[in-house]
């Protein structure tokens, strides 16, 4: 591969190609006349030809030279149009964050309303993308869930969540909750079924299992959703018990629309993360997200582990183990 010539030489020969005066291009680059000739001889002498001609007080490029130029002119605007893309990404004011549906509508979306507010003037774009691995041009993070590197080249787990029942205060007739887990199955129940998509959270048996209890017989459900922010939704709409993550229900329990009718939570097997590419963090909006949004899962890790802590007094000892019939 032949090298090169010297950069700034090529951008002289180009404005003075394009203004076809010496004296104009020096005007132009804001150097002086001799300068601009430095710059053509040793252009010439890098690629060992003669590019212009006299042409009375003016130089005009030869043959050589104006195919060089056309050439030179595609490589410069090209390079301009790059240059200005840096300019506009540095300047702009969006944020593009592409998640999970689930998440991103019950966990992450309602926090994000208020950091929005507190700072102003940020063009949020949200992509629920269930593609794990995008590929497309202008994500600045993407939230997602499992073990490994993540689809960006950083990583930085957020919380590992939990799972509880969740239904309508009220929903449970004479109570508010039941004394014993296998008491839900006197209920709908609704399942959040997301294979072959993505992992599964842990199913009905597998909380029943974990709070000491062994179901004799299959488990009825009611209600089977792919999604889990549907699931949640349907809980809320009366439809039955729903066994949900506790982040993406944590602010209906807040607002009265859900309540927890038994008090085990049982851990997920892995962590929610948030991926970032290496070039995002120049963008003020965006180093401002990255840190406002591992402070969030901090947060919610920490509600979690609580909730993990203080439920297990509530839940039957592992050793003891019910025999309930179901359906």
């Amino acid at each position: 591969m032949a090298a090169l010539p010297p950069l700034r030489a090529l951008q002289v020969f180009e404005t003075v190609g394009h203004y076809g005066s010496i004296s104009r291009a020096a005007q132009h680059l804001g150097i002086s006349v001799g300068a601009v000739s430095q710059h053509m001889k040793l252009l010439e002498n890098a690629l060992d030809a003669t590019l212009t001609v006299k042409d009375g007080q003016r130089i005009r490029l030869n043959t050589i030279g104006e195919r060089l130029h056309v050439r030179c002119q595609t490589a410069f605007e090209e390079l301009r149009a790059a240059t200005a893309e840096v300019e506009r990404t540095k300047a702009s004011t969006t944020l593009y964050v592409s998640s999970l549906p689930s998440i991103l509508a019950k966990w992450l979306a309602p926090l994000m309303y208020d950091w929005n507010k507190s700072r102003g003037g940020v063009d949020i774009y949200w992509d629920t993308n269930l593609d794990d691995s995008p590929e497309r041009e202008g994500v600045d993070f993407r939230i997602s869930y499992g073990e490994g590197g993540g689809p960006l080249e950083n990583r930085a787990d957020l919380f590992r969540d939990c799972i509880v029942p969740a239904c309508p205060p009220g929903f449970i007739q004479g109570a508010s909750t039941v004394v014993k887990p296998e008491g839900l199955l006197d209920y709908p129940l609704i399942a959040i079924e997301s294979k072959p998509k993505f992992d599964e959270p842990p199913s009905w048996p597998d909380w029943f299992e974990d709070c000491g209890c062994r179901i004799d017989g299959p488990i009825a459900i009611s209600l089977r959703c792919s999604s889990s922010s549907v699931a949640v939704q349907a809980a809320i709409d009366g439809q039955g018990v729903v066994l949900a993550q506790y982040s993406m229900i944590v602010s209906d329990v807040k607002a009265g629309k859900l309540a927890v009718p038994f008090h085990h939570a049982m851990e997920l097997a892995s962590p929610y993360f948030v991926s970032w590419h290496d070039n995002v963090l120049y963008k003020p909006q965006c180093q401002d997200f990255h840190r406002w949004i591992i402070a969030r899962g901090r947060e919610q890790q920490r509600a979690i582990q609580d909730l993990v802590a203080r439920n297990r007094g509530s839940a039957l000892p592992p050793e003891t183990e019910v025999v309930h019939h179901a359906g």
